[in-house]
């Protein structure tokens, strides 16, 4: 469990017609006894009656609450929730603890937030004009343009983490997107991250996806490795950074390949995401680096077909599973304390 001087972590309502309430009550269910303590932004009235709950006004109460009942801190819907069916009028609570959470974190009361997941289009019909969390917190955070998504699997051997070069948009426009400067930006976000957050010890090894077949094929299946990529793995090496040159896709996961690199840097989301999805869904956590804070969300949506067929059965016997969102309630935990540490280390430095 998370110890003093850590304060808990904060962990978001998420879309109150998704999963996100059931996986929150199971997550409380699985560590309330071992941790890491984590206080829940969110309407009470959304969390199963078989839990016992306690309303708190700060976050550093949930220390002492935890073991015996969920500590909640909350917020109103405007409409009632009704499970797999999403409601417009709800956006601005999903968003209110989205903010409660950034500023509690950004002031130091709570050591990290881990995100339940939210209906971007359910946003976007409310006004939101983000595509997603991550930028929103880079906005939150005073950082625009800083953020960078890392997806991660700790629970693989070796453990996997891959980075998308571009992110929620179609591929056509993501191929358009790749320029050396976005790719010698994000692997040097990525980099500190991993020494940050990750405490790695020694220098990362970033394996750099190839975008074509073959990566290419000495350009007759495409000329962007040669063109792009290229020169910009050979800026980041001459800045004393470990990059590999682009690598096949098709061949860049296998177990033996992963003991080669500490992270991959793809070119496009589904290059990304496909592989960690496919290898280890139920721990994935989506880990934002770029970031003055930790942040953690489980690698997974709303699912609410699986919230309205939650829904209709008894309590005890939903098909929710809450294995990633653990995962990410663990990660941030552990990322927070290497932050601390690689944060009293580099200002014993400068002192």
């Amino acid at each position: 469990m998370l110890t003093p001087p850590f304060p808990p972590l904060v962990l978001t309502q998420g879309d109150p017609s998704s999963i996100a309430p059931e996986i929150t009550v199971k997550a409380w269910q699985n560590l309330h006894h071992s941790g890491p303590v984590f206080v829940w932004i969110g309407d009470p009235t959304l969390l199963a009656s078989s839990i016992p709950i306690q309303l708190v006004e700060t976050i550093e109460e949930g220390k002492r609450i935890f073991t015996q009942a969920l500590p909640v801190l909350p917020i109103s819907l405007m409409a009632p929730a009704i499970a797999g069916q999403p409601c417009v009028d709800n956006a601005a609570c999903v968003l209110e603890s989205i903010y409660l959470a950034t500023t509690l974190t950004l002031n130091g009361h709570a050591c990290a937030m881990v995100t339940n997941p939210i209906s971007k289009d359910i946003l976007h019909r409310a006004g939101f004009q983000h595509p997603g969390h991550t930028s929103y917190l880079a906005e939150l955070c005073h950082v625009p343009g800083q953020e960078v998504m890392m997806l991660v699997s700790s629970f693989l051997h070796p453990p996997l983490r891959v980075v998308p070069l571009t992110e929620h948009v179609s591929l056509r426009k993501a191929i358009d997107q790749i320029t050396p400067e976005l790719i010698i930006l994000k692997a040097r976000a990525v980099i500190h991250g991993l020494i940050r957050d990750f405490g790695l010890s020694h220098t990362p090894r970033l394996a750099i996806a190839a975008l074509n077949p073959h990566a290419g094929e000495n350009g007759l299946m495409g000329d962007e490795e040669q063109t792009i990529i290229s020169p910009a793995i050979e800026r980041l090496r001459s800045e004393g950074f470990i990059i590999s040159d682009p690598l096949p896709a098709d061949t860049l996961f296998t177990q033996e390949a992963r003991q080669l690199y500490d992270v991959v840097l793809c070119m496009y989301h589904d290059q990304a995401l496909i592989p960690i999805k496919t290898l280890d869904m139920a721990h994935s956590v989506n880990v934002t680096l770029g970031l003055p804070i930790i942040r953690t969300s489980p690698d997974h949506g709303t699912a609410f077909s699986l919230a309205r067929e939650s829904a209709k059965k008894n309590v005890g016997q939903s098909q929710a599973d809450s294995r990633s969102l653990e995962a990410a309630l663990h990660l941030a935990a552990q990322l927070s304390c290497h932050k601390a540490t690689s944060t009293r280390y580099y200002s014993s430095l400068k002192s």
